[in-house]
């Protein structure tokens, strides 16, 4: 599948949803959704706030760099680890710190699969059951 340089960008946010489903932490869509923790002034701050949503994004655009070299992940199981080592270390004095490179790589892979999904049918439904840690492309009819 071809997309072009940077074509798809704009339905980017499957990415951030999949890190809020799969590692239970997405300080973008906390503040898309308007669900940030205001009342812990020191979450509000460290977990919520601004500089955690720019690691978010910095990962984003990284992780998107280097899926556009490799053909979006498509048939990809298994990911570079120094692009793993590096989400893991920007993000381990926050609370998905705990998370494991696994956890990573599989939030990842998901949601690549849903965005490839989403940008060949132009939209669609995804499913998410974050207690199960399901996260996947259901219906590209819009």
């Amino acid at each position: 599948m071809s997309f072009g340089s940077r074509v798809g960008y704009r339905f980017h946010d499957v990415f951030h949803l999949s890190y809020a489903v799969m590692l239970g932490w997405s300080p973008v869509l906390r503040a898309n959704l308007k669900r940030k923790r205001k009342s812990n002034p020191k979450i509000d701050e460290v977990e919520d706030g601004g500089r955690a949503i720019a690691i978010e994004e910095g990962i984003s655009a990284l992780i998107f760099a280097n899926a556009e070299k490799h053909s979006w992940f498509e048939g990809v199981n298994t990911l570079d680890w120094t692009v793993l080592r590096t989400c893991h270390e920007m993000t381990a004095s926050l609370e998905v710190g705990i998370r494991s490179l696994y956890e990573w790589e599989q939030a990842i892979l998901k949601g690549y699969m849903a965005w490839r999904g989403i940008v060949k049918h132009r939209g669609g439904r995804i499913n998410c059951d974050m207690r199960n840690r399901i996260f996947e492309l259901v219906d590209t009819q819009h």
